[in-house]
Order: C-alpha cells, then sequence, then structure tokens
C-alpha cells in the first residue's frame, strides 16, 4: 500500500507520520493532526513549535476529532485557521465561538448577522469537515471533558465549558454518552476509549463481558453501531480505562507490527444467534486466507443463506478482530466493506491475502 497521505485514513505506518512532524512536512497539512498528550494541545504537522516525543504523541484524522478528545488547538500554528481562501465571515464566526464557548449562536442569532445557517452549515462543512453546530458542540464539551478527565465535579465542568447550566451540561454530556455524569457512577457502563492504529482512529466499547464494538471513527454509521449496542445490552457508554481495552489496544498493535498475531481478547459481540454464528464463522477464517458468502453457508448447511450470510457479515461490530474483511464474492472480487474497501484491500495485503504487486484480487477458500 502507498504511503502518500489521503483524505480518509491514515498512512499505514505511524511512524511515517511522525517523520512528517519531524520535518514539518506540508503535504500532510490538513489530512491529520497532532495530539500531545503531556500538554493536552493538538498541532498541525507543519507546528514550527518544540517536536513532542514520540511516546507522547497520538495522531487523529480531523479537528473534529481532537476536539472531542479534549484537546486545545496550538496558539502557534493555529490548526483552527481556516485557508486564506475562506470567506472573511468564516474566520470571524469561528473565532467568535472560540471566545465565547458558553454563547451558542442559533438559527435566528446567523440570521441576524445577514448569515444564512444552510450557507453556513455548508462553508463550514468545507472547511472544518463539520458542520457549525457540530463546531459549537465539539468545542464546549471537549472543555468539559478535559476538566472531568482532570477530576473537576460536574458543576465545574459545566462552568469551565461555559454551559448555561449543570443542568444544560449533563444534557449535552447525556446524548453523547447515554448517562449524565452524576449517574455514571453507579452505572454498569461500557467503557470506551480511541485507539490508534495505522489505518486511522477506532473507537473500543468494553466491560468485564469482553469487547462489544471496535470501529474506525470515521464509519458513517458509528452512531447508530454505538446505539444499537447500548440497547441490547441496556448499558451506557462513558470514556475510561478498562483492562480489556488496555488488552486489544496491545494486540492490535501486534496485529499491525505483523499482520499474524493473534486475537485473545474476550469477545462479547451483540447480535442475534444468526448473526453470532456468522461471526463465530469468520473468527475460523486465519490470516492470510478469505472466504466467500456461498463457502460460508455451505459450511453452515445452509446453502441457501447466502444473502443474509452478506447482511450478518456487515452487522458486525468488531472491526478486524472479527474479520469479517476476509470475506469476498465468489469469484475472487473484492466487495463491501464498514470500514472502506481502501481499509479492507490493506488489511488483505498486510496479511498475505493480497499480492501488492499487483491489482488481482484473493481467491476465495
Amino acid at each position: 500500500m502507498s504511503t502518500a497521505p489521503e483524505r480518509l485514513m491514515l498512512p499505514a505506518n505511524e511512524d511515517t507520520l511522525y517523520r512528517a512532524v519531524e520535518r514539518h512536512d506540508p503535504t500532510y497539512d490538513g489530512l491529520f493532526f497532532t495530539c500531545v498528550k503531556t500538554t493536552g494541545i493538538f498541532c498541525r504537522p507543519t507546528c514550527p513549535a518544540r517536536r513532542p516525543l514520540r511516546k507522547n504523541v497520538e495522531f487523529v484524522p480531523s479537528v473534529q476529532a481532537a476536539l472531542l478528545a479534549g484537546y486545545r488547538p496550538c496558539k502557534v500554528c493555529r490548526p483552527l485557521d481556516v485557508p486564506d481562501d475562506a470567506p472573511a465571515w468564516v474566520r470571524e464566526l469561528a473565532a467568535r465561538v472560540r471566545s465565547q464557548p458558553h454563547v451558542v449562536i442559533k438559527e435566528q442569532a446567523l440570521r441576524d448577522m445577514d448569515l444564512d445557517p444552510d450557507h453556513v452549515r455548508r462553508q463550514f462543512l468545507r472547511h472544518y469537515a463539520m458542520t457549525f453546530s457540530a463546531y459549537q458542540r465539539a468545542l464546549r464539551l471537549g472543555l468539559a471533558m478535559r476538566t472531568l478527565r482532570a477530576g473537576g465535579s460536574v458543576n465545574t465542568a459545566a462552568i469551565d465549558a461555559g454551559y448555561a447550566s449543570p443542568s444544560a451540561f449533563r444534557d449535552a454530556f447525556a446524548r453523547l454518552f447515554g448517562v449524565s455524569p452524576s449517574e455514571a457512577s453507579d452505572a454498569d457502563p461500557l467503557i470506551a476509549s480511541w485507539l490508534s492504529t495505522p489505518l486511522g482512529p477506532m473507537l473500543a466499547l468494553a466491560s468485564d463481558d469482553g469487547l462489544c464494538l471496535l470501529e474506525f471513527v470515521d464509519r458513517r454509521s458509528l452512531e447508530t453501531q454505538i446505539g444499537a449496542v447500548r440497547a441490547r445490552t441496556g448499558r451506557v457508554v462513558i470514556p475510561g480505562q478498562h483492562r480489556v481495552l488496555a488488552q486489544i489496544e496491545r494486540e492490535l498493535e501486534a496485529y499491525f507490527r505483523d499482520g499474524a498475531s493473534p486475537f485473545t481478547v474476550p469477545l462479547d459481540p451483540q447480535g442475534t444467534d444468526f448473526e453470532r454464528t456468522v461471526w463465530d464463522r469468520l473468527l475460523r477464517i486465519p490470516a492470510g486466507a478469505t472466504s466467500s458468502y456461498a463457502s460460508i453457508a455451505r459450511d453452515l448447511d445452509n446453502p441457501g443463506a447466502a444473502r443474509a450470510i452478506g447482511r450478518a457479515n456487515g452487522s458486525n461490530r468488531i472491526a478486524v478482530v472479527i474479520p469479517c474483511h476476509r470475506v469476498v464474492r465468489a469469484d475472487g472480487s473484492l466487495c463491501g466493506y464498514g470500514g472502506g474497501v481502501d481499509r479492507k484491500r490493506w488489511l488483505l495485503t498486510h496479511e498475505g491475502a493480497l499480492d501488492p504487486l499487483f491489482s488481482g484480487e484473493p481467491g476465495a477458500t
């Protein structure tokens, strides 16, 4: 796979990203952001400030991801600034939000500024890859999450983030995580963590029962997938640390190094009995091999179920570990993948199921 930067996923080797930071490489500007764990700051790869140590760095693909993770924009490289060709009012509106995060600018307020809300939405999507409303929410929730992670109270978090009242912050927190901050300690939650991988960050959800979700954060249906897991488990989601999350982070690092390291993390996939049966069959496809829907249907003594198996394959919420990427068409050609066909091709190449020197597809077994 080429190591050239791409819009939808990070280059395969994170060391490549760090070398880009070392060189202040403008080729990568806007394609990823560097988050420094020790300072809580996120930067452009071209930032001229002192280079952080590799162990203190994580990479994210978007401004929104950095903000929601609680990082603050660097004052040197100013990653929230938009290009010079952006309308002046976009820069002014963004600066106003950053300077007054406690003031929510609603559609009528935009009209009072002679700005069309739909046009504002389109321009923010173009220049920030998120809507104006999402931009405001990301800034405020990011501020609050920093306070909570530092041990601050709910009231302090609400004040620091500029919410009009603690109840307003609780409502926003609950919409994101499914529980209010004060209820989180009394719940039996699913613990959420962001994991860095060479193909972009992933979101993992786990409990004492095992890993129940592992998805690339740019998957369009991610919120729907989280909602489905919450509904099936009856649990809320809160950010934090957990032994299962620590284990999958270690095992993903090993897998991305060699393409063959096994996964032993306990799994708790949420699905119907039929879906679980299909997922169990997927777990028996070894790295370096592929299978087809028809082949899996025969193995399950249900040769007419290829279409249903395809749906179950698409409903898998534990990417990479439950290897739905190893399923191809009967003729060996690649079919769809929730994380994107480019990622599927990379994973199969990494595992040795697809020759990187040729454009042909793997043969199904």
